[in-house]
């Protein structure tokens, strides 16, 4: 079996909400959703979700070569991309293309991927998250009863403005999961927008009134050393890596002990989430993805990780055109038994519906705002006009 080919799908999903953390969000609720189908000689496609980011420059390093390989052609596409670098965006298309070889080498093998990696159980556990910072108290309590209804027990709040808030909502979310247990599992993502004092003082004044499980991203990606000086002067766990873009980056956090909760992004592949996970089991660290709604892929890779956690769950819908072989129960992802990671794409629905949607709006989530670390000011003794947080749409 030889790759031959491959063809691109830009769809959206609707997520009924506004979206969004600390950084800005989409006030639509619509974004993009890009697809990847490699083509074989055999007849069999293999199906990646995530980005396709300079897809078209790095299909060369597979193209012609069994896709049953994926291992050796996922060092493959590493090395095509050596000179400019693999980071960042590029490192996403790598990610995609990682996708869709597991696929298809599943497919090929007449099993599902969770199956075929070894898993002997298709549950994965998981978490709520609502990507909330833009929602009111009303929605946000709305968002958490509907996950409890799954099961969960566990929510993870976007926050990092103002502790008094994030306590409040905090709160309200643990009483929307109390229906599953007495003590739900909460956790804050503050996307890197505060540096490390003003980190440790916010999650100290939180701790006061939450039990917190972790704090999710409180430092700028690459700070070792502020990662491992926070973890030390509070209780909660510190959770980072979502962001970081190949195994070699997440060496300085490993080394100096400065992270308790191993993340990965679900974007960047499977792969690059078992070795990640590899990593962590070395140090007897758990290990979490992030975000599989934007690559559900992953979750079959979680259910083989002997050190999986729990999983990122945003959505419990699909990208419009997209049906996943999945379920949402008892507080997780229960896997299905199709070949493959179970995704499948109807092409004609979604190029006749000509869908629109982009996360990299000028005020989405990934786009960083200027004056970024300022989140904390009226607690740093700021006036409130010194405040930088960019929360304007295109429809103000």
């Amino acid at each position: 079996m030889k790759i031959t080919g491959y063809r691109t799908v830009r769809t959206h999903r609707d997520w009924g909400r506004p979206v969004g953390d600390v950084n800005g969000f989409i006030a639509s609720g619509i974004t993009e959703v890009a697809v990847v189908i490699l083509e074989t000689d055999a007849g069999i496609e293999g199906i990646g979700i995530g980005s396709d980011h300079d897809v078209a420059q790095l299909f060369p390093a597979i193209e012609g070569r069994d896709p049953r390989a994926v291992v050796s052609l996922y060092d493959a596409l590493l090395s095509h991309s050596f000179k400019a670098g693999h980071g960042g965006a590029t490192f996403g298309g790598i990610g995609i293309l990682d996708s869709a070889l597991w696929d298809l080498k599943a497919k090929a093998a007449g099993e599902p991927l969770w199956r075929l990696l070894g898993a002997a159980d298709r549950f994965v556990p998981g978490y709520a998250s609502g990507l909330d910072i833009a929602l009111g108290d009303d929605e946000l309590v709305a968002f958490y009863a509907t996950m409890a209804d799954r099961g969960f027990a566990a929510g993870k709040l976007k926050g990092g403005r103002d502790a008094e808030a994030d306590i409040r909502r905090l709160l309200l979310i643990r009483d929307a999961l109390s229906a599953n247990t007495p003590r739900p599992a909460l956790m804050l993502d503050a996307n890197e927008s505060w540096h490390l004092k003003q980190a440790v003082r916010y999650v100290s004044e939180v701790e006061v009134a939450v039990d917190l499980t972790w704090i999710e991203e409180p430092l700028r990606r690459w700070d070792a050393e502020g990662h491992r000086r926070l973890s030390s002067q509070v209780r909660t766990s510190v959770a980072t890596g979502e962001n970081l873009t190949g195994l070699e980056q997440f060496r300085p956090l490993l080394d100096q002990g400065a992270v308790d909760i191993v993340q990965t992004g679900a974007v960047w592949g499977i792969t690059h989430f078992l070795r990640v996970a590899a990593a962590a089991h070395f140090r007897d660290l758990p290990t979490s993805p992030v975000g599989l709604t934007s690559n559900p892929a992953v979750a079959h890779a979680a259910a083989a990780a002997p050190n999986h956690l729990s999983a990122e769950v945003q959505d419990l819908g699909a990208p419009f055109g997209v049906t996943v072989d999945q379920e949402y129960a008892d507080g997780g992802i229960v896997l299905g038994d199709q070949a493959g990671a179970g995704i499948q794409i109807d092409e004609t629905l979604i190029r006749d519906a000509n869908p629109q949607g982009n996360w990299r709006e000028q005020a989405g989530p990934h786009v960083r705002p200027a004056r970024a670390g300022l989140a904390m000011t009226a607690q740093d003794g700021l006036p409130v006009s010194a405040r930088a947080f960019p929360y304007t749409s295109h429809d103000d």
